[in-house]
């Protein structure tokens, strides 16, 4: 089984276990990383997707963060005394393809190290509905200001004098 996917504007054929080299994309060594954009899926039956196949989802995970050697753009206007120099060194992403999924497959979840960011929103707003107390590490909110705090600045005196009041001295 095989899959054309998009990312970083490229395309790629794929296969489990290929080692594809892609523009940077976000994620450490060990991460997994899902590409949603499949344009088609080849094997016993191949499917074309319009643009993309419906339900197909690539999955990978990241070998290494790196980045190309330096690439030099030198440009020369001749008898102008006028040259310049530039280097760019592109960065990439190594992914080893682990399993490419059709529509009509059950996906597996992959092993996930760390809580998707989805469930750990969603318990801190649990959390907070149930009443629990803060860990004595949380930031403090700004409700629990101290009342002295709020006493003496209702005492001082403005900063800018009103020049409509008159003083009972004068």
């Amino acid at each position: 089984m095989f899959a054309v996917i998009k990312t970083g504007g490229k395309q790629y054929r794929v296969a489990p276990a290929d080692l594809i080299e892609v523009d940077k994309i976000e994620g450490e060594a060990g991460s997994a990383v899902a590409f949603s954009d499949v344009l088609m899926v080849g094997g016993e039956d191949t499917v074309l997707g319009t643009p993309t196949v419906a339900g197909a989802r690539v999955a990978g995970e990241v070998v290494e963060q790196g980045r190309k050697p330096k690439l030099i753009a030198f440009k020369k206007r001749r008898r102008k005394n006028s040259q310049r120099k530039r280097g760019h060194r592109q960065e990439f992403t190594l992914v080893r393809i682990t399993r490419i999924s059709t529509a009509g497959e059950t996906e597996q979840q992959p092993e996930a190290a760390e809580p998707p960011v989805e469930a750990a929103a969603a318990t801190s707003a649990t959390r907070s509905a149930t009443g629990a107390e803060p860990s004595a590490d949380s930031p403090q909110s700004e409700t629990d200001i101290d009342s002295t705090t709020i006493e003496s600045k209702a005492t001082d005196k403005p900063a800018i004098p009103d020049p409509t009041h008159k003083d009972d001295a004068s």
